[in-house]
C-alpha cells in the first residue's frame, strides 16, 4: 500500500511565495476556556500566612475596620476557617467578578489589590472549596461557590442560598456591624492535622496563630499603626458552641528602634531613573538588640536588606540585597526602605503573591548612584553599618567573663545574658531562690551560699502573688542582683572588700524591700 504523503511532512519544499511574512493573517476566532484543572495551580507558592494576607488585604480594600480570622473545630478537629470583615460588602454583579478568574475590578489609588486572581489563589491554595458571602448597602445577601473538582467542566460558579447567605452574615461574630461586610470561607483545609487528638490540634492552633499574628503584624504594619485595621483570631468550637479566647494582631515595625545604630541615621539616598526619583531610606539597627522587631523571629541576619512597601503594604521583609550588594553577617544591622508606588514595573515588579518583588536590570546601578544630601553614597552607608557592627563585636569581646545564670532566671532572660556576656560555661551555674528566714535574719534580703552557688532571697521582700511567674518571677530584680552579687561567687574565697561590699548591698537591699513593704 503507497505511503500518503502531506504537505507539512516536506519543510523543506519551499516555493519561492512561501516566505517569511511581517502580518499573520487569520481567519476566524475560536474560544478556548481554560480547563478547570486550572485552579490545581492557583496559590501555589502561597503558604497560610500569606494566602491569609492576601484575603485581609481584600477586607481593607473594602474599608472594613475589622477583620476575624476564625479556625472552626468539630468533633475535636479542625473542619473549616473563616475570613469576616465589615467592609462595604459586594452586590451580585461585583461577587462575580470576584470568583472570576482574573476578574478585574476598577482598583483605587490605594487598593493593595492588583492582578485579579488573589481570592482564588489565597483559597485554593490551602482549601478544596471557598465560599463567598456578602452583603452591600442596599442590597440583599448574595454568596457563590468554588470548588477544585477536576470533575466538573468549565468555569461554573455554585450560587449560594440567599437565606444561607443571610445566616452566615448574621452569626455571632463579635466585630463592629453595621450591615454590610463579607465572609470568605474555606472548607476541607489542606494542612490540618488529620486527627482529633487535642494536644496535637493544639498545637497546630498555636503555631498556626503565632505565625499569622508575626506575618500580619509585620507585612501591615503600617496600616495598623495608622489604624485603619485591626485583625483579630479566635477558634470556634462547634460541639460545645463556644468561641475561645482572641488574639489581635500588632504592629512589628521592622524599623522600630528607639535609637539608631549609628549617628546620622536614617539617611534618605536618592536617585534618578529617567525623569523618576527613586528614594532609599537607609537604617542601622543598634546592635544586639533583643526587640522581636529586629529578630523578626527567624534571625535579623536574614532580614538584611531591602523592605519593599506598596501602598503601605509591606511586600518584602529584606533578606537579599537585589544585586545592590550581598548578604554578609556584617551587614545585619543594615535595613533599607523602598517605596515602590509611581516606579514603572521594568524597574521594580510585585509577583502575585505579593510576597516579593522582581528588581529589574537597571536596578543596581540607580541604588548604587543614590545619594544623601551629605554625599553619603550606597556603598558608604554599607561600610558604616559593618563598622558598628564590628564595633559592637569587640567591645562584647572585651567585657569579663561571669558565672551563667541558673535555675530562677526566666529562660528570655538568660539568652540576654548569654547574648550580651561571654559566660563561663564550665561553670556551676548560680541559682536564685525564694525561702523563709529565720528569726535571727528575718531583716536581711538575701543570703550568699558559695558552696552549692544559690542566693537565697527573702520570702518576705518576695513580690506579691499576681505579679510572680512561678519560680522565674521577678526577673527584673534578679537581673540586677546577679549583675551585682556574681563576683561574690568567683574565688576560692571572700576578700575584705568583697565581704564590706556584700554587708552595704544587705544593708541598702533591705531598707529599700521594707520601704516597699511599708514597714
Amino acid at each position: 500500500m503507497p505511503t500518503v504523503t502531506r504537505p507539512c511532512d516536506k519543510p523543506h519544499d519551499v516555493t519561492p511565495n512561501q516566505v517569511w511574512q511581517e502580518h499573520v493573517p487569520v481567519d476566524g476566532t475560536v474560544e478556548l476556556p481554560p480547563d478547570r484543572r486550572a485552579l490545581d495551580g492557583l496559590g501555589q507558592n502561597h503558604s497560610l500566612r500569606t494566602a491569609l494576607a492576601d484575603l485581609v488585604d481584600n477586607s481593607i480594600d473594602a474599608d472594613a475596620s475589622h477583620v476575624l480570622i476564625r479556625f472552626v473545630r468539630k468533633h475535636g478537629r479542625l473542619r473549616g476557617l473563616y475570613v469576616v470583615d465589615n467592609g462595604k460588602g459586594m452586590t451580585d454583579a461585583a461577587i462575580n467578578v470576584a470568583m472570576t478568574l482574573g476578574g478585574r475590578r476598577e482598583y483605587a489609588e490605594k487598593d493593595l489589590g492588583s492582578f485579579g486572581i488573589g481570592l482564588k489563589a489565597a483559597s485554593f491554595s490551602n482549601a478544596k472549596a471557598v465560599t463567598v458571602v456578602s452583603c452591600a448597602t442596599g442590597h440583599a445577601p448574595v454568596g457563590r461557590r468554588l470548588e477544585a473538582d477536576p470533575n466538573k467542566r468549565g468555569f461554573h460558579c455554585d450560587v449560594v442560598a440567599p437565606a444561607f447567605a443571610k445566616s452566615e452574615l448574621s452569626r455571632r461574630w463579635g466585630i463592629p456591624w453595621s450591615g454590610t461586610g463579607t465572609i470568605v470561607r474555606w472548607d476541607e483545609v489542606f494542612g490540618y492535622p488529620a486527627t482529633d487528638d487535642p494536644t496535637r490540634v493544639e498545637e497546630f492552633i498555636t503555631r498556626s496563630m503565632t505565625e499569622i499574628i508575626n506575618h500580619l503584624g509585620l507585612i501591615l504594619h503600617r496600616v495598623i499603626e495608622d489604624g485603619r485595621i485591626e485583625i483579630l483570631l479566635d477558634v470556634e468550637d462547634v460541639d460545645q458552641d463556644l468561641v475561645g479566647p482572641r488574639s489581635r494582631v500588632d504592629a512589628i515595625d521592622p524599623f522600630g528602634y528607639t535609637r539608631p545604630g549609628k549617628a546620622g541615621y536614617p539617611k534618605d539616598l536618592l536617585a534618578r531613573h529617567g525623569d523618576l526619583q527613586v528614594a532609599f531610606k537607609c537604617h542601622i539597627w543598634p546592635p544586639q538588640s533583643r526587640m522581636l522587631e529586629f529578630s523578626l523571629v527567624t534571625g535579623a541576619e536574614k532580614h538584611q536588606g531591602l523592605f519593599f512597601y506598596r501602598r503601605g503594604r509591606l511586600l518584602q521583609a529584606g533578606g537579599s540585597w537585589d544585586g545592590v550588594s550581598v548578604a554578609t553577617r556584617e551587614r545585619q544591622l543594615a535595613r533599607v526602605e523602598v517605596d515602590i508606588d509611581g516606579l514603572p514595573h521594568s524597574l521594580l515588579a510585585m509577583n502575585p503573591e505579593k510576597s516579593r518583588v522582581q528588581v529589574g536590570p537597571d536596578f543596581a546601578a540607580v541604588a548604587a548612584s543614590a545619594v544623601a544630601d551629605n554625599g553619603t553614597a550606597f556603598a558608604d552607608y554599607l561600610a558604616d553599618a559593618e563598622e558598628r557592627f564590628r564595633e559592637s563585636r569587640k567591645r562584647r569581646r572585651a567585657r569579663k567573663s561571669m558565672i551563667p545564670p541558673g535555675k530562677g532566671f526566666a529562660p528570655q532572660l538568660k539568652r540576654a545574658i548569654r547574648d550580651e556576656i561571654p559566660l563561663q560555661d564550665h561553670q556551676v551555674p548560680i541559682t536564685m531562690r525564694w525561702t523563709r528566714f529565720d528569726r535571727a535574719d528575718r531583716d536581711d534580703f538575701f543570703r550568699v551560699d558559695r558552696a552549692e552557688r544559690v542566693l537565697w532571697l527573702n520570702e518576705r521582700f518576695r513580690p506579691p502573688a499576681k505579679s510572680r511567674r512561678g519560680s522565674n518571677d521577678a526577673a527584673l530584680l534578679k537581673s540586677l542582683l546577679y549583675l551585682l552579687m556574681e563576683q561574690a561567687f568567683t574565688g576560692e574565697y571572700l576578700g575584705v572588700r568583697d565581704r564590706d561590699n556584700i554587708e552595704l548591698w544587705q544593708e541598702i537591699l533591705s531598707m529599700a524591700a521594707k520601704v516597699d513593704v511599708g514597714e
